[in-house]
């Protein structure tokens, strides 16, 4: 795994299983949130994706341009009234491909993220925004090829 930030352990696979062999990956993500729509726009400005299936009960599907399947996973949109209480425990780390993270951190707040502390140390190499609703999603350092 590679990442901008360090971790105290390594996890290391089971070496007695065969070399190379995958059982399975991330092919979708489920975010709850108060209003689909707004949140559709706003990640798929951020990650140039598309809306790719729209179910009546609102839930909305994103997707990168070639649709599910491919090497980055699609996003559910899940209407859900409850309101946030506290930090997720799972969030998105995102990188930018064709700029540099400063630049890339003013186009994320032009789409509307928000810059915000949750205790990170002012020296660190990522910021932590949040989405519209208050989701925290970080921009790291590296810039990575795009697909």
């Amino acid at each position: 795994m590679t990442s901008d930030r360090s971790t105290a352990a390594a996890w290391t696979p089971n070496t007695d299983r065969a070399c190379c062999r995958v059982s399975c990956r991330i092919s979708e993500l489920v975010l709850k949130c108060r209003d689909p729509e707004l949140l559709a726009r706003f990640w798929c400005e951020v990650l140039d994706f598309i809306e790719l299936d729209r179910e009546e009960e609102g839930c909305i599907e994103i997707s990168p341009r070639e649709g599910f399947g491919g090497p980055q996973p699609t996003i559910f949109l899940i209407r859900n009234d409850e309101p946030k209480n506290g930090h997720a425990r799972l969030h998105i780390d995102v990188n930018p491909t064709d700029r540099d993270q400063d630049a890339e951190l003013e186009r994320l707040l032009a789409a509307g993220a928000k810059l915000i502390d949750i205790g990170q140390p002012a020296e660190a190499s990522w910021h932590v925004l949040a989405d519209p609703e208050g989701n925290e999603f970080c921009l790291l350092k590296r810039r990575l090829d795009p697909l």
